[in-house]
């Protein structure tokens, strides 16, 4: 955020000289539901899910609270929804539905906007489904993925080739998310299935997976009236240590190649360019997997409020199992970041507050 400007607005204000009006996202139709990814929901890292460097809720409002989002309407209403930390998205997505059930009676609302982030974007087109089929009229205006494995995650499929088996996937998911792991409700197998490209196994009576999910789940305009991603990618220093060690020292996601399943066998669809060592993925996900809908640009302005528009260079993706080449490959509009910096994982110069007020402005004129 432009802290001298937003500083000297909340000054005018209590000194009676200014308004509740803000230099920022102007207030959304509908309210904003944020979907976290695998992990979450309070704590990712040991950073709070959805917050700055300092764990603010991006989603605060100065008439709530004093250490708050200033980008954001006063009046703006939004939930951060808790679904299980470790499942597959069919199971999330009911969760998420659920939730914002819950949610929209309690504020009297008929309509929602989602914002999902990794898994959460992939959940989000579940409970969209979901909340369509029990009104009979679609709920969610407008759904917008940051980060989302669309097309699944090379270091899900990482994971599930480690041997022996499930106690094997359970540790190595312990070692980077923690004893939530074993929470619960809670299956890390269940989840690393689900953010492969393909079924991972054959013999397990259960078709997985996100190309199987994609079908089942498509973009409709029934369940969102419109569908839209944020990409990310890691360049240069701007890397969680987690993910640069995940890239450095493990693997390193060839994420633009071009081919509509998964030709070379790493859990993503695409078969990358050969060239593994480049700024095509955000150490989770390449850029390959994560466009659904229109695909946006994000503007950082230094001086101004930011902004978000659709990038009009890369066409609407509405099928996500049969992307064009141009949409598996062009860096158009990805943003610099690695795959947890966008939730508040720091810390960092990254503005989290600004970016998801950008984000609300851009569901504010569409919704």
């Amino acid at each position: 955020m432009k802290k001298h400007l937003s500083t000297l607005l909340l000054a005018l204000c209590a000194l009676g000289l200014g308004t509740e009006a803000q230099a920022g996202a102007s207030k959304t139709t509908y309210p904003v539901v944020f979907a976290h990814g695998l992990g979450g929901f309070d704590d990712l890292l040991g950073y709070n899910y959805w917050g700055d460097d300092y764990g603010m809720f991006v989603g605060t409002t100065c008439k709530s609270a004093w250490i708050c989002n200033d980008d954001l309407d006063y009046n703006q209403q939004s939930f951060a929804a808790a679904v299980q930390p470790m499942q597959n998205s069919e199971v999330r997505g009911l969760d998420l539905a659920n939730d914002i059930e819950g949610y929209m009676a309690s504020v009297g609302a008929s309509r929602v906007n989602l914002i999902g982030h990794s898994q959460g974007g992939l959940d989000a087109r579940k409970a969209a489904k979901v909340l369509y089929q029990r009104k009979g009229y679609t709920v969610v205006s407008v759904m917008v993925s940051v980060s989302s494995p669309h097309r699944g995650s090379p270091v899900a499929k990482y994971i599930l080739d480690l041997k022996p088996g499930v106690t094997s996937v359970i540790a190595a998911l312990a070692e980077y998310y923690g004893d939530i792991v074993y929470g619960p409700g809670n299956d890390g197998y269940a989840a690393a299935k689900q953010l492969v490209y393909n079924d991972y196994s054959a013999s397990d009576g259960i078709t997985t997976g996100t190309k199987a999910f994609n079908v089942n789940n498509p973009i409709d305009s029934r369940y969102a009236s419109r569908y839209a991603s944020l990409m990310t990618a890691q360049r240069g220093l701007n890397v969680n240590p987690a993910l640069y060690l995940i890239k450095e020292y493990i693997f390193d996601i060839d994420g633009n190649g071009y081919c509509v399943d998964d030709c070379d066998n790493d859990g993503a669809a695409g078969k990358g360019n050969g060239y593994a060592d480049e700024d095509d993925d955000d150490g989770m996900v390449g850029i390959n997997s994560q466009q659904m809908g229109y695909r946006l640009k994000y503007t950082n302005n230094p001086f101004v409020f930011d902004s978000i528009e659709d990038d009009k260079s890369v066409p609407y993706l509405s099928n996500i199992n049969a992307p064009t080449s141009q949409q598996m490959t062009s860096s158009s509009s990805v943003i610099n970041q690695d795959h947890v910096d966008v939730v508040g994982v720091g810390p960092d110069t990254f503005d989290e507050p600004e970016f998801y007020a950008a984000i609300f402005q851009y569901i504010g004129n569409h919704d």
